[in-house]
C-alpha cells in the first residue's frame, strides 16, 4: 500500500475519532465546509510527500527533506519498508528463511484372497498347496515437510513408515520456481513421468492399487533426477520433462556404480506433454477432457546384477509377492517407453484410459516388446465430480456436497449427512511374455466403491476377478485365476 493510502485511511480515522462528541447532534453547514477544507489540505501534503519520495535505498524508503517530515510520516515510511509487494514480511523473505508446512497421510488396509488355486498359491508362496493368508496392513504412512526458501526457491521432504523396520524416501527434493523458459526445476527424488495413474496421487485415486502396466513400467514411480516442469499461459497444456537414474534408492539411499561409464550409472531420459483440449469454466470444472504422451529412453548395464531392465508386478493388490515378473532380463542394453492418456469427465462421470508400450534391445540377442493399458469408468451417485488441475495435468480433491456424520440432536432427533458415494469398474491388462522371457500376461476385473467422508478421509472397497498365464512352462503350475477383497480406511491432512 501507498504512503498516500496509509496516511489517508490514518487522517480519517483521527477526524471520525474528533467527531465523536458531535455523535447524535446535526451538524452545521459550517462544519461540513471546515471538514472538507481540512481534507483537501491533507491531500496536498499527501501529493507534496510522494512527490519529495526518492527510490528506495536497502530497502527503505527516503524522501528529498527527510527532516521535515512528521514523526507519523517517518513511521509509515518505515511500515512501507518493511512490507513487501506481496504483504509479506521482507525481513525474513530477504534473508531466505524457510517456511515449512507438515503434511502426511494414513491409509490401513485389509486383503481377503477368498478365490485363489494351486497357481496363485505358487505365484504367492511357492507352494501350490499353501493358501495365501489374509492381511492387515499399513498400506501408507506417510509424514512430510514442504515449503519455500527466499521468493524462488522450495523443497519437499515426505519419508513412508508402511514398514517400520524399512523406511522408504518418498519425495525428498529441493528447486527453483520462475526461472526463464525452465519455469520450475526441481533436483532430487520425485516422480518419473511415465503418465497419468503414476502423477496422481494415491490420495485421491479412484482405485486402491494401480494397473498392472502402469506399476511394472514404473516401479515405485521416483527416481532421483532433475527435472523441469512447466505450464502455457492460458493453461491449457503442461509439460515436464527431465535426466533420472533408473535405480530405485528409495529404501537405502544410495546408488553404487560398479565402474565408470553411461551404462554403469544406469540413466534415463523421460518427459510427458499433457494437453487440456476442454474445461468448463461456467460449471466450476465439471466437465474437461485431456490427452496426454509420454515416453523414456533407459541404457541399463547388463553386465551388472542390479540390471534395472526389469518388469514386475502385484496382481492389483497388496500381496507379497510380484506375481508378474520378468526377472532382470539378460543382455539388455537399453529399453523405450511410449505411453498415451486421454480423460472425459462430464459432471458425475468420468472416463479414462491409457495404454503403455516397452521396447527392450537385448545385445547378441532378439529384441523384446512388452505393453499393457487399462480402461475404467467412475460415477458419482451423490452428484459430485472429480476436480481437475490443469496446471499438472492430474485430479484433484473430491469435495462432498456435505460431509458424513450422523449425531442426535438435543430433541433426540438424528442429523445425518451421507458424504460422497462413488461407484467405479475398471478392466486391466498387462503382457510380460515375449521370445524367452516368461513374465506372464494378466488381465482383470476390478470394481470399486468409494465413500467419502470429507475431502480429506474415505473408505474404498475393490473386488478384483482376474487370471495370469504364460509364465515359466518350465516351472508349472504357469497359470492361476483368483478373486481378491480389498478395503482401504484413509485419510491425509
Amino acid at each position: 500500500m501507498k504512503l498516500c493510502h496509509w496516511a489517508r485511511v490514518l487522517t480519517i480515522c483521527c477526524l471520525m475519532l474528533g467527531s465523536a462528541q458531535a455523535l447524535g447532534q446535526q451538524p452545521r453547514p459550517d462544519e461540513f465546509q471546515a471538514l472538507r477544507q481540512r481534507i483537501a489540505a491533507q491531500d496536498a501534503r499527501l501529493r507534496q510527500l510522494e512527490a519529495a519520495r526518492l527510490p528506495p535505498v536497502n530497502g527503505n524508503v527516503q524522501f528529498s527533506n527527510y527532516a521535515n517530515t512528521t514523526a507519523l510520516e517517518r513511521r509509515v515510511a518505515e511500515l512501507e519498508s518493511m512490507i513487501g509487494d506481496k504483504g509479506l514480511g521482507k525481513g525474513e523473505a530477504d534473508s531466505g528463511k524457510p517456511t515449512q508446512k507438515w503434511f502426511g497421510r494414513i491409509h490401513l488396509d485389509h486383503w481377503a484372497f477368498p478365490g485363489n488355486d494351486d497357481g496363485t498359491n505358487f505365484f504367492e508362496t511357492n507352494n501350490p498347496a499353501e493358501d495365501i493368508s489374509d492381511r492387515v496392513l499399513f498400506r501408507r504412512t506417510r509424514i512430510g515437510v514442504r515449503g519455500d526458501i527466499g521468493y524462488t526457491m522450495l523443497y519437499k521432504l515426505e519419508l513412508d513408515f508402511a514398514t517400520p523396520q524399512s523406511p522408504a524416501i518418498k519425495d525428498a527434493h529441493f528447486g527453483w520456481r520462475e526461472l526463464p523458459y525452465l519455469q520450475t526445476v526441481l533436483l532430487g527424488n520425485q516422480k518419473r513421468p511415465y503418465g497419468l495413474d503414476t502423477l496422481n496421487s494415491s490420495r485421491y485415486n479412484v482405485f486402491m492399487e494401480r494397473p498392472f502396466a502402469v506399476e511394472a513400467f514404473n516401479q515405485g514411480a521416483r527416481r532421483v533426477g532433475v527435472q523441469s516442469y512447466g505450464v502455457s499461459q492460458d493453461q491449457r497444456f503442461n509439460w515436464r520433462y527431465g535426466a533420472f537414474l533408473s535405480t530405485d534408492v528409495q529404501r537405502t539411499g544410495i546408488y553404487l556404480a560398479t565402474s565408470p561409464g553411461m551404462h554403469h550409472y544406469q540413466p534415463e531420459i523421460a518427459g510427458r506433454l499433457a494437453n487440456t483440449i476442454w474445461y468448463d469454466e461456467t460449471s466450476g470444472g465439471r466437465g474437461y477432457a485431456h490427452w496426454g504422451v509420454s515416453g523414456a529412453w533407459a541404457f541399463n548395464d547388463y553386465t551388472a546384477t542390479n540390471n534395472t531392465a526389469v518388469f514386475k508386478t502385484r496382481p492389483e493388490a497388496r500381496t507379497t509377492m510380484r506375481w508378474i515378473d520378468t526377472g532382470a532380463i539378460m543382455n539388455a542394453d537399453d529399453y523405450g517407453l511410449l505411453g498415451f492418456e486421454g480423460v472425459i469427465n462430464v459432471g458425475a462421470l468420468q472416463i479414462v484410459g491409457e495404454y503403455q508400450r516397452v521396447w527392450v534391445r537385448r545385445m547378441g540377442m532378439s529384441d523384446l516388446e512388452f505393453g499393457g493399458g487399462y480402461l475404467f469408468a467412475s460415477y458419482f451417485l451423490t452428484g459430485e465430480h472429480i476436480p481437475w488441475s490443469r496446471k499438472s495435468g492430474t485430479i484433484g480433491r473430491t469435495k462432498p456436497f456435505e460431509n458424513f456424520f450422523l449425531v442426535d440432536d438435543c430433541d433426540g432427533a438424528r442429523g445425518h449427512g451421507l458424504g460422497a458415494w462413488q461407484i467405479a469398474a475398471r478392466y486391466s491388462y498387462g503382457d510380460f511374455t515375449d521370445d524367452n522371457v516368461y513374465g506372464g500376461v494378466g488381465q482383470s476385473f476390478t470394481f470399486g466403491l468409494n465413500w467419502w467422508w470429507t475431502a480429506y478421509s474415505r473408505m474404498q472397497f475393490n473386488y478384483i476377478i482376474g487370471d495370469i498365464d504364460d509364465r515359466d512352462p518350465t516351472m508349472p503350475p504357469n497359470a492361476a485365476n483368483y478373486q481378491i477383497i480389498g478395503s482401504r480406511f484413509a485419510v491425509d491432512f
